[in-house]
């Protein structure tokens, strides 16, 4: 491609239409994962219907990555990483997500999870010495304040107990592990590992030791036989997993952590839309305000370099 080409496909913002869609795809995916989420966790404990999901993902990703051609062939190091990956990204954020959410108020996770965007931009300043952009920043919290409105109304008039702190705590660490699993995720990709590989890799060692919680556990690896669990867990296999974190991992090499990490920002918005169609979510003038911010904040972080 020529300079020419390649500035006349990128936008103001740095932008080709290549992120704009890794962005929307992510978003989308994880936006509708609530609604599939809500079937794994009636019957069955988090661990396990997590186990169960990054076993189909991470089979799935296998055989994707040999179609695509891709070597899976890797030195000792590159499992480290990859281990790495499957501790912090697809095991250990989302089983700590699933026990606080029995917790605390849903509307919470979201709030708690929207600070992503924040901690990626301390944790690439902590780890790589990367200064943190001030818009991006602004971005950021003002992006978490919108979240905090729109979910205010589901916990504003909730208690707070010790186990409601305690399941607080948990969300707070499944973020920054998601966080922490963003970092290993770019300096991977700096050394040249392909996404794929790596995802594919990533999941196979998160289900394994998911697969290993729970049998010190001693839990049952029996699953609900229902169509609305299966259907529930195909869904977050495929769409929520391997197409969701392939896109967003994606992104995030391609434009930075923190912009990619506003995603987790804007997917609660796509899940507080469906709860408007699907639920009867009513929204409010805080909610509504909530909006603005959310959106007012995705568009200084596109700006943000």
């Amino acid at each position: 491609m020529s300079v020419a080409s390649s500035a006349i496909s990128r936008d103001p913002n740095g932008f080709t239409a290549t992120d704009y869609g890794l962005y929307a795809v992510t978003v989308l995916a994880w936006g509708f994962s609530w609604i599939a989420m809500k079937s794994q966790v009636a019957t069955v404990v988090p661990e396990v219907s997590v186990f169960w999901r990054f076993v189909l993902a991470a089979s799935i990703m296998m055989v994707w990555v040999k179609f695509r051609g891709h070597t899976l062939s890797f030195g000792w190091r590159e499992h480290i990483r990859f281990a790495g990956l499957g501790a912090l990204l697809f095991s250990t954020n989302f089983t700590l997500f699933y026990y606080g959410a029995m917790q605390i108020p849903s509307g919470l996770l979201a709030v708690i999870f929207s600070t992503a965007s924040i901690f990626n931009l301390f944790l690439s300043l902590v780890l790589f010495g990367q200064r943190p952009n001030l818009l991006a920043l602004a971005a950021g919290f003002l992006g978490f304040a919108g979240i905090a409105f729109m979910f205010w109304p589901k916990f504003a008039d909730a208690e707070f107990n010790t186990h409601a702190a305690v399941g607080l705590g948990m969300c707070i660490a499944g973020t920054l592990s998601f966080c922490f699993g963003n970092m290993v995720s770019a300096d991977t990709q700096k050394e040249g590992i392909a996404v794929a590989p790596a995802t594919a890799w990533g999941m196979v060692y998160g289900a394994c030791f998911l697969g290993l919680f729970s049998a010190l556990r001693g839990q049952s690896f029996a699953v609900e036989w229902s169509y609305s669990y299966f259907g529930g867990l195909v869904f977050l296999a495929i769409v929520s997993s391997v197409i969701a974190f392939a896109s967003y991992l994606t992104l995030l090499g391609r434009i930075g952590s923190a912009r990619a990490g506003y995603a987790t920002v804007m997917f609660p918005v796509v899940a507080l839309t469906l709860s408007t169609i699907f639920e009867g979510y009513q929204w409010t003038a805080i909610a509504a305000l909530g909006l603005v911010c959310v959106l007012g904040g995705n568009i200084m972080m596109l700006k943000a370099r």
